[in-house]
């Protein structure tokens, strides 16, 4: 059995690499696949060495673009390594251009596809992150369902049911894995001058919120507001694009502490120690449920449901009081909510399906 490890951003390289471990340590024949749809080192490149996996064979180096541009050049790229190397199956994980370009060429050429993170639902079209993990779903042959809310989806597609695997998600086996390699890395938060409890913080780069003006303004002057609010520093490790989309806009973050990016094990040792996380990412939220961090959701709705179902979240929207008023009420939130993605045993589960059957 020969597996084949597509991805392309830095989510996804955190969640595969427990799978990666996993086919390492069972000295299993795959190869990583890197399309480079990020590519810049801080978002990308340092993963790998911070994580210590073993670089990609192949890097697309494909870069930005429309999202037609990013997918098709991803998928002729994909397509060429795939009939060079001829692996039995194709895992991807997630929702990005690089998953569905990956699928969609796998499929096209009659090799398996193995979705992690399978039957995960916005109900938001408008989203292309929705479409993609929708059409993505629908040219699976392995589909890896964090939970059973996400195979109940699944099944109501009308996907065979043979086809569908309850794993849990692998984001618990690398939190749990990456707390660990956390505690060697140099101190984030010394250098940041922080203390565990006493700073709030901050990730805002999705589309549809940067990418419209007076949502973008009215999400920051929430932010800034709850900062007053409640005395204490919001930090804000600003993604490139959230850079580029103020200066396009003449937004101004003021009342906000905005940084550079952060690589993934300085992210996770901020956001372990923050006292709330105020996030348009789905994978943040995951994070933050499993780390026991209450969370509001800058976003109208999510394809994580289970965490605003345990208490651990609240959507909030782009609307400054609201925003506010969210804050506040998960600040008086108990931290006593169950983790509902699972033991941190999914990629174990995956890597065995995949390669037994079973």
């Amino acid at each position: 059995m020969k597996t084949a490890v597509v991805l392309g951003t830095r989510p996804e390289i955190i969640k595969m690499c427990p799978v990666i471990r996993e086919l390492e340590r069972r000295h299993e024949d795959y190869f990583v696949l890197h399309t480079g749809q990020h590519y810049s080192y801080s978002l990308d490149g340092v993963f790998f060495e911070q994580l210590r996996l073993p670089r990609a064979k192949f890097n697309l180096e494909a870069g930005s673009g429309s999202h037609a541009e990013e997918t098709g050049k991803i998928m002729v790229g994909v397509e060429k390594v795939l009939l060079a190397e001829k692996p039995d199956v194709v895992l991807v994980e997630g929702d990005t251009n690089s998953v569905l370009a990956g699928a969609l060429a796998a499929a096209k050429l009659h090799i398996k596809v193995g979705h992690v993170e399978a039957g995960l639902r916005s109900y938001d079209r408008r989203m292309p992150e929705e479409v993609n993990r929708i059409l993505t779903d629908h040219c699976s042959t392995y589909l890896f369902a964090p939970t059973a809310k996400a195979r109940d989806i699944l099944r109501r597609e009308a996907i065979a049911e043979e086809s569908i695997f309850v794993t849990g998600n692998t984001i618990v086996d690398a939190v749990f894995q990456n707390l660990e390699l956390a505690k060697e890395n140099q101190d984030a938060m010394a250098s940041l001058q922080l203390r565990t409890g006493e700073y709030f913080l901050v990730t805002l780069h999705r589309q549809e919120n940067v990418d419209d003006a007076e949502r973008f303004g009215s999400i920051l002057k929430g932010l800034a507001e709850v900062g007053r609010r409640f005395s204490m520093p919001v930090i804000y490790p600003i993604h490139p694009r959230s850079v580029k989309r103020l200066e396009r806009f003449g937004l101004d973050p003021l009342g906000l502490r905005v940084v550079d990016p952060l690589d993934f094990l300085g992210f996770l040792q901020l956001e372990a120690n923050a006292r709330l996380v105020l996030t348009d990412s789905g994978g943040v939220q995951e994070e933050a449920c499993i780390l026991r961090v209450p969370c509001v959701t800058l976003r109208d709705n999510t394809e994580r449901p289970e965490t605003i179902e345990v208490g651990a979240n609240v959507l909030a929207g782009a609307n400054q009081a609201e925003i506010v008023r969210c804050a506040e009420m998960m600040l008086k939130r108990e931290r006593n909510w169950q983790n509902p993605f699972g033991d941190g045993r999914a990629a174990e589960r995956i890597v065995r399906i995949i390669t037994e059957g079973s």
